[in-house]
């Protein structure tokens, strides 16, 4: 008897097995949503058979991620898995070099607008900055100049009065006077 029970438990098992298999493929073919408790519910079967047979959890889930078929009938082609995420890299990979861009733009635009702000305020500089950048750079090396030639005459000032020194120093050796004030020895 227990030969019998067993058998009878397995034939509702299978039974119920099918009866799984038939409704995930009737909800990948009519493009309907797939999860564990629709799925269940369409069979008549309980989420906990699903999930004691892990085979067919494991058919569930990939339903789930498999995209929904098309009716051949209207000559459109089938969605790939991969060309989806392909797809759908390829969307955030945009999105990144567009929010790349929309930071710069916005960067440039604030620079602009407070750029406008300051010159329409009166406290921007004026227009001609081109014209005052070169008086600017001509000034800088007529100062450059400038500077040379003051060396230049500190060093000969330097030299003279080094010259002047010697002099004075020769004359005083000899003994001749060296002011107005004194007498020459006679």
């Amino acid at each position: 008897m227990s030969t019998a029970m067993s058998a009878g438990r397995q034939s509702d098992s299978d039974r119920r097995r099918q009866r799984v298999v038939k409704a995930i493929n009737a909800a990948a073919q009519k493009g309907c949503r797939i999860t564990v408790s629709g799925i269940a519910r369409q069979a008549g079967v309980d989420r906990t058979f699903l999930y004691r047979h892990r085979d067919l959890l494991a058919l569930v889930h990939a339903a789930e991620l498999e995209p929904a078929e098309r009716d051949p009938a209207s000559g459109a082609s089938a969605v790939s898995r991969a060309s989806l995420q392909a797809d759908l890299a390829n969307a955030q990979a945009r999105t990144v070099r567009l929010s790349a861009r929309i930071q710069q733009l916005e960067k440039r635009l604030s620079q602009e607008l407070g750029e406008q702000a300051w010159r329409e305020s009166g406290l921007g500089a004026p227009t001609d900055i081109e014209e005052l950048q070169r008086t600017i750079t001509r000034l800088e090396q007529r100062n450059l100049e400038l500077a040379e030639a003051l060396e230049e005459r500190q060093a000969d000032l330097a030299a003279a009065r080094e010259t002047n020194r010697e002099l004075t120093r020769t004359l005083n050796q000899r003994g001749e006077p060296s002011g107005p004030g004194r007498a020459r020895p006679q």
